[in-house]
């Protein structure tokens, strides 16, 4: 054997090495940066290096970003292949459950790196988000068939996949509350999660109708025909398209048909625009709370009439609500400040939830991991039209929220 020989898997090795430690690096960037916050030079001081060294790996920093996609994919796959070895459905979800949270555990204690977060995947341009997006549809397929089976009519296969995307959102969603709890309780953590996603929210004697609410997205903000809700409504579903960085102010003025100056007319910046569309979400989703409050009943129809009302809202002419994964793109301190008044939003569902469980209209489940559960349904649904294109305004509150009332089997 050559010298050259015996040296190579040596220098392979630290190759690779070094390689995952600049991956690592840049996903804790991207999940705090996005995309374009990201620098080579940032993640270059994360691993000791200097610039032109991560160029030696990634001549860009997209083709940086694309790898952080790629294995944060990957991972989820190891996850999600290794469940389904399991027996049946309900073992499978069991599994990729107690395989997240343990994962999660050995990142948050260091055993592992990052994941990377998708919340700023749409900023990617192509041929990368075309290649991110081919690796994820694989990976989706996969916890689809969790809900599929032979013989399933059409309507079978399109609840399938929206259980498969709730599913998903579910588990990227933790990733704003699950730090607030002790890595030691996350077997208990899991164990009422999973309850919840195998037996919902709702008694078990709870059927499914929720009642309509009327005139949820009467807010302060305006009437319809206001220009200044226009604006918010025309900006929001482009940032939930293109991301929070992904929606430039350029695009924005475009979408609207309006100059950059008059942009700048109604906002002093595009983080503005942001807050002021989080903050329209914001007062919608109370309105839904508070009417169906006032409608009287058990607090499980309450629940479901708000929740179902403002899922149809999504697919509207006035909808959709900001998406809750934008926030972690946003710049701090707006994001904390964001992140408060989204935690007050989900503490009254949580509150509307205790008082369910009391009156014994609920199962006994934990309030608080509930309305973070049903926050994330709602989250998912905004993008419904994305992932089922064929699904009518009609169906997406059976196919978004009566998971999470009634289970993620429930026929």
């Amino acid at each position: 054997m050559t010298r050259t020989e015996r040296a190579q898997p040596a220098s392979t090795a630290r190759y690779n090495r070094k390689k995952e430690a600049i991956i690592a690096a840049a996903a804790g960037i991207l999940n705090r940066h996005g995309v374009r916050g990201m620098t080579l030079a940032d993640v270059a001081a994360g691993v000791g290096l200097i610039t032109t060294s991560v160029t030696y790996y990634f001549k860009k920093k997209e083709d940086l970003a694309l790898a952080c996609y790629l294995r944060a994919i990957a991972r989820y796959d190891v996850l999600i292949s290794d469940a389904l070895q399991k027996p049946d459905p309900q073992a499978q979800l069991a599994a990729l459950l107690e395989n997240f949270f343990q994962l999660d555990r050995r990142i948050r204690e260091g055993k592992e790196p990052p994941l990377v977060t998708f919340s700023d995947l749409r900023s990617l341009h192509e041929p990368h988000l075309s290649m991110v997006n081919t690796a994820y549809s694989q990976m989706f397929r996969k916890v689809r068939s969790l809900f599929q089976h032979p013989g399933q009519d059409q309507k079978a296969r399109r609840m399938a996949t929206a259980r498969a995307h709730v599913l998903m959102e579910q588990l990227f969603l933790t990733a704003i509350w699950l730090p607030r709890f002790e890595v030691e309780d996350y077997p208990r953590v899991c164990a009422r999660m999973l309850d919840i996603l195998h037996h919902g929210i709702a008694g078990e004697q709870t059927a499914w109708a929720p009642e309509p609410l009327p005139e949820i997205d009467r807010i302060t903000h305006g009437e319809p025909e206001s220009a200044r809700e226009t604006f918010l409504v025309s900006a929001t579903r482009l940032i939930n398209q293109l991301g929070y960085r992904g929606a430039s102010v350029e695009k924005i003025s475009e979408q609207l048909n309006v100059t950059k100056g008059s942009f700048y007319h109604h906002n002093d910046a595009k983080d503005d625009l942001v807050v002021s569309c989080f903050l329209r979400s914001f007062a919608i989703v109370r309105q839904a709370q508070t009417l169906a409050m006032a409608m009287g009943g058990t607090l499980c129809a309450q629940i479901a009439a708000a929740a179902a009302s403002l899922a149809e809202f999504q697919v509207s002419e006035r909808g959709p609500l900001l998406r809750t994964s934008s926030l972690s793109a946003l710049p701090e301190p707006i994001r904390y400040d964001m992140m408060d008044q989204a935690a007050r939003v989900t503490g009254r569902f949580s509150g509307m939830i205790s008082d369910g469980v009391a009156e014994g209209s609920l199962r006994p489940v934990d309030p608080l991991i509930a309305a973070q559960m049903l926050n994330a349904s709602l989250n998912a649904s905004s993008a419904a039209l994305l992932v089922i294109p064929k699904i009518e305004p009609g169906e997406i509150a059976t196919f978004y929220i009566k998971p999470v009332l009634l289970g993620m089997f429930a026929a």
